[in-house]
C-alpha cells in the first residue's frame, strides 16, 4: 500500500517494508578484490561468505602444531571447492551437508582449521573429524613452538612454527664464565621468582645472544610461550598492532606467561632513543611495567649490539630488568679450551682480546668467503 493523508494529519507510511527475519541480513557486506590479493586471500573471502550470509551462523576454529604431512585436515566425505599451494603454505576450502571448512597449512608444520555450520554441534563434530590424528606426538624436546608476529597489509598476523632449541647444558661452554653463571640463574627461573619484566642481552655481534634465547625458550617451555616480533619498529609505531600483540594470540586464556623477543633494537633503546624514536621507547617501557602491561603475564627480551654505557637510563633503571647480561667474548684461555674441545688444530694464536663464538666456529669449520673484490691491505702511517 502507498502513502495516504487527510487534511488534518501529516503524511505517514502505511505497511512499511518488512525487516529481514535473520539479523545477519540487515548488515550488507562486500569483498573488494584487487591485484594485491592472492588466490589464498580469495579462499579466505569465500570461506566467510556462508557465515556472513547467515546460511551457516556458527563457527569453530583450531590451531595445530606438529601436523602430520599426510593429514588431510578435512572429513573423508567432503567436496573440495578451492585448493591452492605455494612454496611455504597451502589452503583448502571444502564443504559438506550444512557446513564449510577452510584449512591453511604452513611449511613449518602448523595449521589452522576453521569450520562454519548450521549449528554449533555440527561445527564441533566436523572440526573434531577434520583434526583427528592430525598431530604428531612431541619429540624429545629438541624443538619448541615459537610464534612470529608481523604487520600484514591489513592486520597483525601471528604464525607458529617449531624451531630447533638446544638444551642449555649442551651450549653452556660457548659462553664466558660470567655469562654462563648468569644464564644458569635465568634458565632455572620459575614464575614465583619473576621481579622485573625486561630481559636485556647486549654485546657485540657473533657472541651467541640469539642461540641463548632459543635455549631459554626450551628451558621455560613448561610455563612460558615465546613469540618473536620480526618488525619491532612497526610494533611500537602502530598502537593497534601493539595492542594486538599485548593481548596475545586468539584462544590465549592468559594462564601461560609470554616472552616477546625483539632482536637488534639498537636505535630503540640507546641513550638518544627518546629524541630519535619519539613514543616508541615510551610504549616499550609501558608494556613492561606501565598501564599497558598491568594484568598481563608478558616478559620482553631485547637483544642489542650497543655497549651498556650507550643504553637509555630508563631501560636499565633498577627494578625494570629481570636480567641484564652482557654476552661478550670468550677470554683467550676459554677460546683455546673451546677449540681443544672441538678437536680443532691450533692455528694462529688467540689475541689478547679473546674471540667471539662466531670467530671460533669459523676457525673450526673453515672460513669460506665468496667475494669478487680483494680487500686492500691497510698501511699504517706515521699518524697511527
Amino acid at each position: 500500500m502507498g502513502a495516504v493523508s487527510t487534511r488534518n494529519e501529516q503524511l505517514r507510511l502505511v505497511d512499511p517494508p518488512r525487516q529481514p527475519e535473520d539479523p545477519g541480513e540487515r548488515f550488507p557486506w562486500s569483498a573488494a578484490i584487487d591485484s594485491t590479493y592472492s588466490t589464498r586471500d580469495a579462499i579466505d573471502a569465500l570461506a566467510l561468505a556462508p557465515f556472513l550470509r547467515g546460511d551457516q551462523s556458527f563457527a569453530r576454529q583450531a590451531h595445530l602444531d606438529r601436523v602430520r604431512p599426510d593429514a588431510p585436515l578435512r572429513p573423508a566425505d567432503s567436496r573440495i571447492v578451492r585448493s591452492v599451494a605455494d612454496d611455504d603454505s597451502s589452503a583448502l576450502l571444502v564443504e559438506g551437508d550444512g557446513w564449510s571448512l577452510r584449512a591453511v597449512r604452513w611449511a613449518g608444520g602448523s595449521a589452522t582449521v576453521e569450520v562454519t555450520a548450521v549449528s554449533d554441534e555440527l561445527a564441533v563434530a566436523v572440526l573434531a573429524g577434520a583434526t583427528a590424528d592430525a598431530v604428531q606426538p612431541p619429540g624429545a624436546g629438541a624443538t619448541v613452538e615459537m610464534g612470529f608476529w608481523h604487520m600484514d597489509v591489513r592486520r597483525p598476523l601471528r604464525r607458529r612454527r617449531q624451531i630447533s632449541a638446544p638444551a642449555w647444558a649442551e651450549i653452556r661452554g660457548n659462553y664466558a664464565a660470567p655469562v654462563s653463571a648468569s644464564m644458569d640463574r635465568l634458565m632455572a627461573l620459575e614464575v614465583a621468582e619473576i621481579r622485573g619484566r625486561l630481559v636485556l642481552l647486549h654485546g657485540e655481534p657473533g657472541t651467541g645472544k640469539t642461540t641463548a634465547l632459543r635455549a631459554l625458550a626450551r628451558a621455560w617451555s613448561s610455563w612460558c610461550q615465546v613469540d618473536c616480533v620480526v618488525d619491532p619498529e612497526e610494533l611500537f609505531s602502530n598502537p593497534g598492532y601493539l595492542m594486538e600483540v599485548a593481548a596475545g594470540a586468539d584462544g590465549d586464556d592468559g594462564s601461560r606467561w609470554r616472552l616477546l623477543v625483539l632482536e637488534d633494537c639498537d636505535e630503540l633503546i640507546r641513550g638518544e632513543a627518546k629524541e630519535a624514536a619519539g613514543q616508541k621507547l615510551s610504549r616499550l617501557l609501558n608494556l613492561t611495567d606501565g598501564m599497558l602491561g598491568q594484568g598481563r603475564n608478558v616478559l620482553i627480551a631485547v637483544t642489542t649490539n650497543e655497549d651498556l654505557s650507550r643504553l637509555h637510563p630508563a631501560v636499565v633503571r633498577p627494578g625494570r630488568c629481570l636480567a641484564q647480561i652482557e654476552v661478550g667474548r670468550l677470554s683467550p684461555t676459554e677460546a683455546r679450551d673451546w677449540l681443544t674441545a672441538q678437536d680443532c688444530p691450533p692455528g694462529e694464536p688467540i689475541g689478547r682480546e679473546g674471540a667471539t663464538l662466531a670467530e671460533l666456529v669459523a676457525r673450526r669449520d673453515g672460513e669460506i668467503q665468496i667475494q669478487s673484490v680483494t680487500p686492500d691491505a691497510t698501511e699504517v702511517g706515521m699518524y697511527l
